[in-house]
C-alpha cells in the first residue's frame, strides 16, 4: 500500500511535469534556422575569460575570429591568470590569422576577495571595451565553445527583431563517450525542468536563466542593472546575470524581455569523458543552487527518489507480487518519464533506448547533490580549475 500511493504520486507528478511545467521536455526553443537580413548590424565584442585553455583555443578562437558577420566585431581575450600557455597559443592564432587589429589580449590580475575567477576576468574585459570599443552588443562566451560562421548573425537578428536585451544559448555539449551519453542530455534535462525555456522566454513570467557558454547582451542594458558586478560571487553566473537582466526589464523596460534556446550547430569543446568530470562538474554547484539549505537537500533527494526512482520499483514489485494495479501505474509512469525525455536525446542524435535509463541517471544525480553537500560542509566547495570558493 505505501508503494502504491508513492506510485501514484510519482505519476502525478509527471502528469503536471508533461503537461503544466511550461512545455520544457519538448525542446522547441531553438536558434538554428535563425537569420534575418538586417538594415544595419550593431558593433559586437566578444568578451573571452580563458584560464588553461590552450588545448581548446585552436579550435574555439579561430571559429569566433571567422565570424561572418557584416558589422564591426571585436575579441577581448582575458587571460584568466593561466598555468599553460593560453596567453602564447592565443598570440601565435593572432598573428597567423592577421587580426591584431580585431583581437586584444590582455592579462588578468590577480583574483580579490568576493569574486568568482571567470566573473572578474569579465569584469577586465567588459571595462577594456567600456573604454576603448564601446560596442552596442557584448558577447559573453567561454573560451571552450566553438562558433559555427553565421552564429553572430544569428544571436544578433534574433536580438534585433524581438527587441531582445539578452540572447543566450544553451550550447551543445560534448556527447560522445559512454558516461557523456549515459549522463549529459540529461543534464540538459533537468536545467530546462528547472528553468523552463518557454517561460524564461516569456517576458510576463517570472522564470529567467542564461546559459553563460554563449551570451549576447545589451551593453547599456547590462550597465543600468549595475554591470557584471551584481553577479560577481555567484557560481552559477549565468542564471543569476538572466535573473537581474529580466528583473530590470520587467520594471523599467516592460516591452523588451530575454530569450534562451537550444543550439545544436555551437558546441562545447570540453570533454566529460569520465564519471568523475561530470560528477564533479555537477556537485560544484548542486547545492548552491539549493542555497547550502539542509532541509531544501533533504527535499531534493525524496523527490528524486519518488519522480525517479518510484517507477522501476513499482513495476519490480508489481510483477513479483502479481499486483496489476501497481505494475501498471509504474509502467504508465516509465512511460511518461520516456516521453519527456525522447526529444532531448533527439537533440544529440542518440537511440530513444537511452530514455530507460533516465532511473539510473536520476539516482546519480541525486548522490552528485548529496556530495555537493558534503563538499561544501568540508571547505572544498565551488572547486574550478584549481580555485575553491567553499561559500559565496
Amino acid at each position: 500500500m505505501p508503494l502504491l500511493i508513492i506510485s501514484i504520486i510519482s505519476l502525478t507528478i509527471w502528469i503536471y511535469l508533461i503537461t503544466g511545467r511550461g512545455g520544457f521536455w519538448l525542446c522547441d526553443q531553438k536558434i538554428d534556422g535563425e537569420n534575418t537580413s538586417l538594415v544595419s548590424y550593431p558593433s559586437i565584442c566578444a568578451i573571452i575569460p580563458a584560464r588553461n585553455e590552450a588545448e581548446v583555443l585552436p579550435v574555439s578562437l579561430k571559429s569566433l575570429l571567422n565570424q561572418d558577420y557584416p558589422g564591426q566585431f571585436s575579441l577581448i581575450l582575458i587571460d584568466d591568470q593561466s598555468t599553460d600557455n593560453t596567453k602564447e597559443i592565443a598570440q601565435k592564432i593572432e598573428r597567423e590569422a592577421s587580426k591584431d587589429h580585431q583581437l586584444e589580449i590582455i592579462s588578468g590580475q590577480p583574483l580579490p576577495s568576493g569574486w568568482t575567477g571567470k566573473l572578474w576576468a569579465v569584469k577586465q574585459g567588459i571595462e577594456y571595451a567600456g573604454k576603448n570599443i564601446k560596442p552596442d552588443y557584448l558577447l559573453l562566451t567561454d573560451a571552450d565553445i566553438e562558433h559555427p560562421p553565421h552564429n553572430l548573425q544569428q544571436l544578433v537578428s534574433k536580438a534585433q527583431k524581438s527587441d531582445l536585451a539578452l540572447v543566450s544559448l544553451m550550447v551543445l555539449l560534448r556527447c560522445q563517450e559512454f558516461w557523456e551519453k549515459l549522463l549529459i542530455p540529461s543534464f540538459i534535462f533537468f536545467f530546462q525542468k528547472l528553468y523552463p525555456f518557454p517561460l524564461v522566454n516569456n517576458p510576463h513570467s517570472k522564470t529567467a536563466a542564461a546559459a553563460g557558454g554563449c551570451i549576447l547582451i545589451d551593453r547599456e542594458v547590462l550597465e543600468a542593472v549595475g554591470g557584471i558586478e551584481v553577479v560577481k560571487d555567484a557560481l552559477i553566473d549565468d542564471c543569476s546575470l538572466g535573473i537581474a537582466i529580466k528583473s530590470y526589464l520587467q520594471t523599467y523596460q516592460k516591452d523588451r524581455s530575454i530569450w534562451l534556446g537550444l543550439s545544436q550547430s555551437t558546441v562545447s569543446l570540453r570533454s566529460y569523458s569520465k564519471l568523475a568530470d561530470i560528477w564533479q562538474m555537477v556537485a560544484r554547484t548542486a547545492f548552491t543552487q539549493l542555497n547550502y539549505s539542509p532541509w531544501l537537500l533533504l527535499g531534493t533527494v525524496l523527490a528524486m527518489s519518488i519522480i525517479y526512482l518510484t517507477p522501476p520499483l513499482a513495476i519490480l514489485e508489481g510483477s513479483i507480487t502479481g499486483n496489476y494495479l501497481l505494475l501498471g501505474i509504474g509502467f504508465l509512469t516509465q512511460c511518461l518519464m520516456s516521453l519527456a525525455y525522447i526529444p532531448t536525446l533527439k537533440v544529440y542524435e542518440l537511440s530513444p533506448l537511452w530514455s530507460l535509463t533516465l532511473p539510473l541517471i536520476g539516482f546519480l544525480y541525486t548522490l552528485m547533490t548529496i556530495d555537493s553537500a558534503l563538499q561544501h560542509w568540508g571547505g572544498r566547495g565551488g572547486n574550478w580549475k584549481g580555485r575553491v570558493y567553499p561559500k559565496v
